[in-house]
Formats: structure tokens, C-alpha cells, sequence
């Protein structure tokens, strides 16, 4: 019961790969979350439209195989707390086989100590040796089981997946976003703090933005907060739930600063990275799968403060990744926000559906672990906002503009991206409304040329409006699924 972490390492050893950095290395049999085995279990909660269900019959007649057969299989009982504010804390509890003994130790160093006494708020069941591979989510009763996969990832999301529905139930929204203070330098030599939260499906730049320093130097600088979901409230205050970060290593260079440097820690645990025979470590080998990943506590990343909470989401970004007529930056009113958090536009990645890497994808809020009617979380997030009119949204394109035929398009760098949000933090964005979307676009950018990212630019007029009439009614498509929609989040896609 609650093994240390190093018990839980030495209870791992048979699996460990052990790096020059002195850091843990495990390599799995299944590499990316089983989202097309994930279900909901009938009769528990009303669900969405993109939700799937299993039968309550079936489910228990699973649930009844599982527990005869843990009834003599060693088992290790863990307890870790999401949140650190007792306001919003949830306390958890994993069970699972002795032999998946890395799962937990993975686990522990991206949650918060649990009290010594009381009953879990939460509980996972995880057997990855099951020969059938399927999560059955149990939302009423705050209970999953993950059967048959070895991935760590739906350890950590099957929690933050009950914590995102315990806060809807508090009148709470809970967002798939990182978080995290800028501090800048105003005029008058005075500093400022803007919180940012991101938006963003796994694979689209979500961490390396919400972990990015954005080359400040003090007095200003950033604090970062969280990586992967925070608990909003109606004021626009951020409650983080994780005390570590999990976080794709894919590509990892030196010059990503805080990555690397969390990374190559002796005390990271990492996984599905190719590790050499001396422990040398290559993250630019994507042999093994394109989703490497790595664990490092909160404490150990640098820019990181004594708190996982943000005092108010000032600007919300959702970050999107297209190629073609999407603008690298676009400044939302509440109905588009609402809007853009709905469509949640993407590609798909490596971690979600590997057959369909690069694909274009829509995913609510660019969070597949969303529990009941979807519609229900665009119409609050419109009324939070409507409610805190000093809350901004923007949508920032990660990905590039002008793709046509033999030309990928003028590039979104890193480097781009970060310099937008903090000329968004600076108040360093001239804007014009865009007559096709009715939202606006940059005509200026200080410290970048602008016009150079106008996807206009790149296609005949003609071209540009067959282009924008085609998305749009893919969008209008998509949001029609939800027929619980507040009909202005749909017109502000159809309006120009």
C-alpha cells in the first residue's frame, strides 16, 4: 500500500532501460491512448454525441471477470491528490497488477500527496494484461477500469477525465489546457501579469507553448503552470490539478531550453524513447513510435513557481494546426471563442489515432475525455465569458499558410508562435476585421512582418474564396451535430 517512489522504481528494475542521465526508460507494448476502445457505461450520465457507450449489462459482466481475477493477483494500492487548493482538491486512488509496477511510479510524480486518512473521490482499476484492450468509465459512480493496455496515459487521463466531470458538476468547466503567466514590462517601467491558458490536442504545440520563456529576461519572465488540464471557474480563476508534467519528447533539442533540460534529469522517468546500448539517449529516433514521452515533477522544470493555480485565464488561445487559409493569429469575441472551443481543429497525432497522423481532425475543446453533452460545455464557456468581458480569446495557428500544390506553405515556426503570444500579452497587435470571418487579424505585429502570413496573399481571389467557402461548411457541418447549440455560437461561423 503507497509504495515509495523508489520502491516502485526497484519494483519496476525488470523493465528498465537506464539512461546515461541515470533517468528510468520503459518501453511498452501499446504506445498510444485506446480512444476507440474507450466507453462510457450506459445509465450513468447522459452522453454526448461523440461519446461511445457500452451496455451496463455487458460492462458489469466485464467488471465481474476482472475482479475474480485480481482475487489472487498481487496488487499495489496508490494514493495521489489532484489540486493542490483544498478548494478544488480530488483525492485518487489506483489499483494495479504489481507487475505494471512502472505505471505507478510514473504516476506518482505527477500528482500531489494524498491525506493519510479517508476515502478516494476517484478510483482506476488497471489491469494491462487483460487479453481484451477496453476502458469502461463509470462517471456516477467515479470509477474506471483500463484493461489490456500498457500505456501510462490512460492511468494519468483516466483521472483528469473524472476531475473535468467532477467540475462540471460544481458549476465549473474543465478545459484540456495548459496554463501560465507572462510577465511584462509596461511603458512606465511597471511589470504586468497575464494569465494565458492553451488549447490544444496532443502533438500541436500546446506544451512546448505553455513551457516556452518566450526569451524574456528579468524583470520579466514566466511562470509556468500547468501542461495538461486546468478546472475553470465562472471568474475566469484556474485551479491546476497535476504536480508534474507528461510531455512528448519527439524532436527534443538542446535549444528547447526547458524541455531538454526537464528531460535529461536524473530524476525524469521517460518512455517509449529510443536508448542506446551506453544509455545515450536520441529523441530525434522515432523508430520506436512518434509519441515518446516523459514525466518530470513540477519542481524540477525551470520557470516553475509555488503554485499550479492561475489567478485568471486573461487570454485564452486555442491552437490549431492548418496549412492553408488560417491566419497565425486571430482575436475572438465570446461567440466565436465559443465557437473555436466547439470546432476544436486540429490534425491528428500519434498519440490519439497513429493511422491517421497529419490528418486533419475536430475534436469538442480539444479534449476527447469530455464526459455528457458536449453542447453543454460551448454554451457555458460562452456564458464565463460573456460574464468576464476582460477575458480574451484568440485562436493561434501553429501550422503554416499558403499550401497548394508543390508548396507546403510559409511556415509557422516555434519561434513565431511564442513572439505572437507575447506581443498579445504587450498589447503589441495592430488588428483589422477579416470580411470573410468576421474576427479579427493582425495588420500589424511588433517585431514581425505581418503581411508576410497573410494567407490572401497565396491564392487567386477566387481560389481564396473556393477555400474559405469549403471550410466554412465544414465548420457549420460539424457544430450542426449539436442541436443543443446557442443558435449565435453557430451564426458567428456562418456570419461574416
Amino acid at each position: 500500500m503507497n509504495p515509495s517512489p523508489a520502491e516502485l522504481r526497484d519494483m519496476a528494475r525488470k523493465d528498465e532501460i537506464t539512461t546515461c542521465y541515470g533517468s528510468a526508460c520503459y518501453i511498452t507494448k501499446v504506445r498510444n491512448r485506446s480512444a476507440k476502445q474507450s466507453y462510457i457505461v450506459s445509465g450513468q450520465v447522459p452522453v454526448g454525441v461523440r461519446q461511445p457507450v457500452i451496455e451496463a449489462e455487458t460492462a458489469a459482466g466485464v467488471v465481474g471477470r476482472v475482479h475474480s481475477y485480481l482475487s489472487d493477483k498481487t496488487v499495489i494500492r496508490l494514493d495521489r491528490s489532484l489540486c493542490a487548493n483544498p478548494e478544488a482538491r480530488i483525492n485518487c486512488r489506483l489499483y494495479i497488477t504489481a507487475e505494471y509496477a512502472r505505471i505507478p511510479y510514473m504516476w506518482h510524480d505527477t500528482l500531489f500527496p494524498a491525506p493519510a486518512v479517508g476515502s478516494p473521490d476517484v478510483v482506476s482499476v488497471y489491469v494491462p494484461e487483460w487479453p481484451e484492450r477496453m476502458i469502461l468509465i463509470y462517471p456516477a459512480d467515479r470509477v474506471t477500469y483500463i484493461l489490456g493496455t500498457d500505456y501510462f496515459g490512460e492511468c494519468k487521463k483516466s483521472f483528469l477525465r473524472m476531475a473535468m466531470y467532477i467540475a462540471k458538476q460544481r458549476g465549473w468547466l474543465g478545459f484540456h489546457a495548459g496554463s501560465k503567466v507572462v510577465r511584462v514590462e509596461d511603458g512606465d517601467g511597471s511589470t504586468r501579469e497575464v494569465g494565458f491558458i492553451m488549447f490544444g490536442l496532443s502533438g500541436t504545440g500546446k506544451t512546448t507553448l505553455t513551457m516556452h520563456d518566450h526569451g524574456l529576461a528579468y524583470p520579466e519572465g514566466v511562470a509556468i503552470r500547468q501542461d495538461d488540464v486546468v478546472l475553470m471557474r465562472s471568474d475566469g480563476y484556474c485551479y491546476g490539478t497535476e504536480n508534474g508534467f507528461f510531455f512528448k519528447t519527439e524532436g527534443l533539442e538542446p535549444s528547447q531550453t526547458v524541455l531538454w533540460n526537464a528531460a535529461t534529469r536524473a530524476d525524469a522517468i521517460l518512455e517509449n524513447v529510443k536508448v542506446g546500448e551506453d544509455g545515450s539517449v536520441d529523441f530525434l529516433d522515432c523508430s520506436l513510435t512518434s509519441n515518446g514521452r516523459g514525466v518530470v515533477a513540477r519542481a524540477n522544470v525551470a520557470h516553475t513557481d509555488g503554485t499550479c493555480d492561475l489567478r485568471r485565464a486573461d487570454k485564452i488561445v486555442f491552437i490549431t494546426r492548418r496549412n492553408d487559409i488560417v491566419p497565425p493569429v486571430a482575436k475572438l469575441d465570446p461567440e466565436r471563442a465559443a465557437a473555436f472551443f466547439m470546432l476544436g481543429e486540429s490534425i491528428e497525432t500519434s498519440a490519439g489515432d497513429p493511422s491517421r497522423a497529419g490528418q486533419s481532425k475536430r475534436e469538442v475543446g480539444t479534449n476527447p475525455f469530455i464526459v455528457g453533452p458536449e453542447h453543454e460545455e460551448g454554451n457555458t464557456l460562452l456564458e464565463f465569458l460573456r460574464a468576464s468581458p476582460q477575458i480574451e480569446s484568440f485562436l493561434l495557428n501553429t501550422g503554416a499558410v499558403g499550401e497548394n500544390t508543390g508548396f507546403k506553405g510559409r511556415k509557422i515556426t516555434v519561434g513565431d508562435s511564442t513572439h505572437i503570444m507575447l506581443q498579445i500579452a504587450r498589447g503589441g497587435i495592430a488588428w483589422k476585421r477579416d470580411p470573410d470571418w468576421g474576427y479579427l487579424v493582425p495588420e500589424a505585429v511588433e517585431g514581425m512582418d505581418a503581411e508576410a502570413y497573410d494567407p490572401r496573399r497565396y491564392y487567386s481571389a477566387a481560389e481564396y474564396r473556393d477555400r474559405t467557402e469549403k471550410l466554412r461548411k465544414e465548420r457549420i457541418a460539424w457544430l450542426a451535430q449539436f442541436p443543443g447549440l446557442r443558435s449565435e455560437i453557430v451564426r458567428s461561423i456562418e456570419c461574416r
